[in-house]
């Protein structure tokens, strides 16, 4: 039996899920598939999308977000936009490799803009559309070592908001979700860098580093992530727009 209350539905809809190969993706492309979406899983591991895709029974899409010049012409039929794509660099900005800079830049802000582009037309034709912006708490607050990451998110809730105020009048939404350390690839390819700029051991990274500015003393784990995304796209967040929705254990209340 379909657990998901009817209105709360997404038959007849689709959605394109980016980095939807693993982590808050693959989560977030289970639960608008689970609402009846047909889920597009983005991303530039070709077998990951596709094992996803399969499970949902969806479609992937192999793209690699940092040639962002392949996309100025993209045009996107999806009714729903998942922009969760993101990658980790960790260092002091006096030795932030400035490629390294622009790449975060281009898949983490250039890439939604020009997904976010793409889509519009469409959500504005139909008079419907849902833009979810997976930020992060580093969207609303920073960290140091992080100035590329940081900088990136703080873009992108510039982004959704001025999606939202444009998309309201043809049915669009648009907000960012704000998570804190979510037990993801990326979180756990961080330790490493993490324990070398702050000069501790990869054991003591979690409690000293990942979760000393949280209240609940846990990672977010990526399912509970993609209820959010799910329930942000369902009629009870129809009024929900240009807005930044922690999910972060009470880090950002400080």
């Amino acid at each position: 039996m379909d657990p998901t209350p009817e209105g709360h539905r997404l038959d007849g809809r689709r959605a394109l899920v980016t980095g939807g190969a693993s982590g808050i993706g693959a989560a977030c492309a289970r639960e608008l598939a689970a609402r009846g979406a047909h889920v597009t899983v983005a991303d530039v591991d070709g077998d990951g999308a596709q094992a996803v895709a399969e499970e949902v029974g969806g479609e992937a899409w192999v793209a690699d977000l940092s040639d962002t010049q392949a996309l100025d012409g993209l045009r996107l039929d999806t009714d729903v936009l998942v922009n969760n794509a993101g990658i980790q660099r960790v260092s002091p900005i006096q030795d932030f490799v400035p490629n390294d800079f622009r790449l975060v830049h281009r898949i983490m802000l250039e890439a939604p803009f020009l997904l976010v582009r793409a889509a519009l037309p469409g959500m504005y034709e139909r008079g419907w559309g849902r833009v979810i912006n997976v930020s992060s708490v580093h969207g609303l607050v920073a960290s140091p070592f992080k100035a590329a990451y940081v900088s990136a998110k703080h873009g992108l809730e510039g982004l959704s908001k001025v999606t939202a105020l444009e998309g309201g009048e043809h049915g669009v939404t648009s907000v960012c979700v704000n998570p804190g350390y979510v037990r993801t690839p990326l979180v756990e390819k961080q330790i490493a860098e993490q324990a070398r700029v702050h000069g501790i051991p990869e054991s003591e990274v979690l409690a000293k580093v990942m979760l000393e500015q949280a209240a609940v003393k846990r990672l977010v784990e990526p399912h509970e992530v993609a209820s959010l995304v799910g329930w942000l796209t369902g009629p009870d967040g129809a009024m929900v727009s240009g807005a930044s929705w922690a999910i972060d254990g009470g880090w950002s209340a400080r």
